[in-house]
């Protein structure tokens, strides 16, 4: 029997680093995309790379297919259809002048993980991984904040909050799901099952929108499928990454552990584009480290 204790951990940690790579990947093909294109290609690109994870559990597990009851759907609706309008008030948001505040607001989903996930899921919470959560989630604040940068009023402030709850909310639909498959099957399918199931939704749902608004971005997408396939190959593999973690920990242990993309895309600004960290940076690098040492030490076994 593996012992699946600190799983999650690895798993949430490899989600990060592929999401950092899929991000640099969107990066390059928003100029020729635009944001919306861009983001699609995730959900687009994703979904036959996660069937062919799904045939792949399947033939190596010797697991049949799950037979979900008719409450799995709920969940993933709620899902799928929430990471949607996250992604949407993000798009709102690169429309604000003080999009770096907006996206520290964003950053506080770890905490309204927490709370939706003990309203809804009766994920338990005890007193040193809330402690984690509020220190890791607040070094992020202090990375996001800028001079001069912190008085653009309260839309700002109000997109970010509603983009990090509709995330949060996301994660917690997701873990739902996985968690009524994982009743009659083992965590590995469910996570997979799951993944699959909500990527050809998302897929289909946005496909459906921008043949309907705007055809020019889907010609533009099925020109550029080279790029798009790795991009898509990369942004499934986080996924299916953060759908075993999710399956495994609570969501609000997930998404805390998840700022380490935060460090990874320091990292990356440091050593390959030459850029300084600055003090405040490093207070915040210094934060997130502490915080999320606190939540492995503190995360139930």
């Amino acid at each position: 029997m593996i012992d699946t204790t600190w799983l999650w951990a690895v798993f949430t940690v490899l989600a990060a680093a592929g999401q950092t790579a899929r991000n640099a990947m969107q990066r390059e093909l928003t100029a020729s995309l635009g944001t919306v294109g861009a983001t699609h290609i995730r959900f687009l690109f994703g979904f036959p790379f996660a069937l062919l994870f799904l045939a792949g559990v399947a033939v190596f597990s010797g697991a049949a297919l799950p037979h979900p009851t008719l409450i799995f759907w709920p969940w993933l609706l709620a899902g799928a259809l929430c990471q949607i309008a996250a992604t949407a008030l993000m798009l709102a948001a690169m429309g604000e002048r003080s999009f770096v505040v907006t996206i520290a607001y964003i950053k506080t989903e770890p905490i309204q993980v927490a709370v939706f996930g003990l309203l809804f899921l009766g994920d338990p919470l005890n007193p040193l991984m809330m402690l984690a959560i509020v220190v890791a989630t607040a070094g992020v604040v202090v990375m996001s904040f800028k001079g001069g940068g912190t008085t653009d009023g309260v839309k700002p402030t109000l997109i970010g909050l509603g983009a990090g709850g509709m995330f949060a909310l996301s994660a917690i639909g997701y873990r739902g799901a996985i968690l009524t498959v994982s009743l009659g099957s083992g965590f590995v399918m469910a996570a997979t099952f799951t993944l699959a199931v909500g990527l050809v939704l998302q897929a289909t749902l946005l496909t459906i929108y921008l043949a309907l608004r705007d055809r020019a971005v889907l010609s533009a997408i099925m020109r550029m499928w080279r790029p798009s396939l790795l991009a898509g190959f990369m942004g499934a593999t986080a996924s299916q990454f953060w759908f075993l973690a999710l399956g495994l920990a609570t969501a609000a242990s997930v998404r805390t552990l998840a700022l380490v993309e935060v460090l990874f895309a320091q990292a990356i600004s440091a050593f390959i584009f030459g850029q300084k960290t600055t003090t405040r940076e490093g207070i915040g690098i210094v934060m997130i480290v502490l915080g999320v040492a606190l939540l492995i030490w503190s995360h139930p076994t």
